[in-house]
């Protein structure tokens, strides 16, 4: 298919009327991401795709167009020590809650098993510098862990984004049976409210100010040394109140 312009997409965005999504939004299922103008483009240009090319949202969900809880495929993950990007086998279960990836496709153990209500998945183009690439953000032994993934196919990484945020939807139906749909939603995958650069000084007079990437979203403040760092260097909540820190911020 031809890569569509981002007048294009800005131009259907902005122009769709009721008639039109009535017809052609008529069974998005509730736990999809609708994108906005503010989304990055490969969302944003899946969305239109989806709705007028493969009419997706046109049949009832249970076809096999819908993303669900449960995909297996390969997506191309950075490495810590190198920051190269591998193939690695990714495997998303709603039953048992996960996501796994491995290192080879045959691998009968997992390299990480990586629980799915932990989960922040938030795609990143401009930090990972490609198009389609999706930062994976979780908590493994209390502390904030990171995947920087992409595929090469805009429409198999939204897939991906969809599943995600599908299998944690059901998941959490059964985890918390009296939430409606709305507070569950609140809790699948959104977008960091902030993120970039400031200095930070420990709690010694004698200290010095060092550079450090922080990135704050719903519910806690972290910051790592670089953006493209695997563990987290310290996270903040913010129902606790933080001594001895001290910061300013800085232009990228």
């Amino acid at each position: 298919m031809a890569k569509w312009e981002e007048d294009q997409i800005q131009f259907l965005d902005r122009h769709g009327n009721d008639t039109a999504k009535a017809k052609y939004e008529a069974h998005v299922p509730i736990y999809y991401h609708r994108p906005t103008h503010a989304d990055c483009h490969v969302l944003r240009e899946q969305w239109i795709r989806a709705k007028y090319e493969r009419k997706q949202f046109m049949k009832k969900e249970g076809s096999d167009d819908f993303p669900k809880g449960v995909k297996e495929g390969t997506l191309f993950k950075r490495g810590r020590d190198n920051g190269q990007y591998l193939a690695r086998k990714f495997v998303l279960t709603e039953m048992d809650g996960t996501l796994k990836y491995f290192t080879k496709s045959d691998a009968k153990e997992p390299k990480a098993v990586i629980k799915i209500d932990t989960i922040n998945a938030t795609f990143q183009p401009e930090k990972m510098k490609h198009n389609n690439g999706l930062q994976i953000t979780y908590v493994k032994d209390n502390r904030a862990r990171n995947l920087f993934v992409y595929h090469k196919d805009g429409q198999e990484i939204v897939s991906w984004f969809n599943a995600i945020r599908a299998a944690q939807f059901h998941y959490m139906k059964v985890a918390f049976p009296t939430a409606n749909d709305k507070e569950i939603l609140n809790r699948l995958p959104q977008k960091f409210l902030k993120e970039g650069y400031m200095e930070k000084t420990g709690p010694k007079p004698t200290d010095a100010f060092k550079k450090r990437w922080f990135t704050l979203d719903h519910r806690r403040l972290m910051y790592f040394k670089d953006p493209l760092v695997n563990f987290y260097i310290q996270r903040f909540r913010f129902n606790i109140l933080c001594k001895n820190v001290l910061l300013y911020g800085t232009e990228n």
